[in-house]
């Protein structure tokens, strides 16, 4: 009986321990400030501060105030580097010469800047680049790697791993899911981003960013693969506003055009107020919404507010994932800081 006490105690700590805040920073005011404000609650910053393009060539530069911060903070420093075009993605994964271009920028820019590493955003791939992809991404952890140096990647929630019935279900399997091998990729970095957010968006009808039973899904799906120290679960910071869109008055011809734009929580509210919107909650989807109307027609707003942030950033702690990624500083519910602790 003593024996399994002592086990016990030695296993709660790992089993409750805190999920690493990795949080997205764009180069927008609000966002540079949102994480002046909040940066004893973030682990991980990811800005994004880089592009490369098919020819390997990257391009961007670090922000001086944020530089100082990680640096007295000892925050983890990761900027991410995005590409999203199907034609040049292609070019860059099967090319000798721009992949080495690519990884020759990213050391110097690490060494350079004091980074910790990177992490790659290359989304809008045709499925059959899949194993280009996972060789590019082998190829560049492996040279970080030799230099110290570590590698993340932000990847597409692709559960139940192949299309399903509908047009829509084959188009975002083809064009987005379907590249990312979640067990090659885990062999190959540190860090694997779970996006599990735009669930629904301005290409489908309304509903949760990110939803409850969606989100267990891809992540049981993804833990079929990747290890759990290596995986951290996405959680949207901001809402998606659903509305009817321009028919094409001014055109020769009119056509169908519901659609949806990001929202942030500030503006959430204000929306919300203006036009007497009831909050609600949807206890399947954890998942707060509203709707309203204008001209005579209902809008709707699904967002994530303190309790849905709080719920899966639990179910990170739950299943014992190295973290948590959020998208996007600036656009967030305040309240959500006060579910975080202070870093150690």
């Amino acid at each position: 009986m003593t024996k399994l006490l002592l086990c016990l105690l030695f296993l709660v700590p790992a089993v409750f321990a805190q999920p690493k805040t990795l949080f997205y920073m764009t180069d927008h005011p609000d966002s540079v400030r949102d994480f002046m404000e909040h940066q004893t609650k973030i682990d991980i910053i990811v800005p994004t501060w880089y592009g490369v393009d098919a020819n390997g060539l990257v391009y961007g530069e670090p922000d001086p105030a944020v530089i100082h911060v990680v640096k007295q903070r000892h925050i983890a420093l990761f900027p991410i580097i995005a590409i999203f075009d199907k034609t040049g993605v292609h070019s860059l994964l099967t090319s000798d010469k721009a992949q080495t271009a690519l990884i020759g920028s990213l050391i110097s820019e690490c060494k350079q800047n004091g980074y910790d590493g990177f992490q790659l955003d290359f989304e809008d791939i045709s499925w059959t680049d899949r194993d280009a992809l996972s060789a590019a991404v082998k190829r560049i952890a492996d040279a970080m790697h030799r230099e110290r140096l570590q590698l993340q990647i932000a990847v597409v929630p692709n559960a139940p791993g192949h299309p399903g019935h509908s047009a829509f279900s084959k188009w975002i399997f083809a064009d987005w899911r379907g590249v990312f091998d979640l067990k090659a990729l885990s062999d190959s970095v540190d860090l694997i981003c779970l996006m599990t957010y735009d669930q629904h968006t301005r290409w489908t009808t309304p509903g949760p960013v990110g939803g409850w039973v969606w989100t267990n899904e891809n992540l049981d799906y993804a833990l079929k693969a990747v290890p759990r120290e290596k995986l951290s679960l996405g959680i949207a910071l901001y809402g998606y506003h659903w509305y009817a869109g321009d028919p094409g008055l001014n055109e020769k011809e009119q056509k169908p055009n519901i659609t949806a734009d990001y929202i942030s929580a500030a503006d959430v509210q204000t929306l919300r107020d203006t036009y007497d919107g009831h909050e609600q909650w949807d206890p399947v989807d954890h998942s707060a919404y509203f709707f309203f109307y204008r001209d005579q027609m209902r809008e709707w707003i699904f967002y994530t507010e303190k309790r849905g942030f709080a719920d899966r950033y639990n179910l990170a702690k739950e299943q014992r994932l190295q973290g948590i990624c959020a998208w996007v500083l600036g656009q967030e519910d305040n309240a959500i800081w006060s579910v975080l602790p202070k870093r150690q």
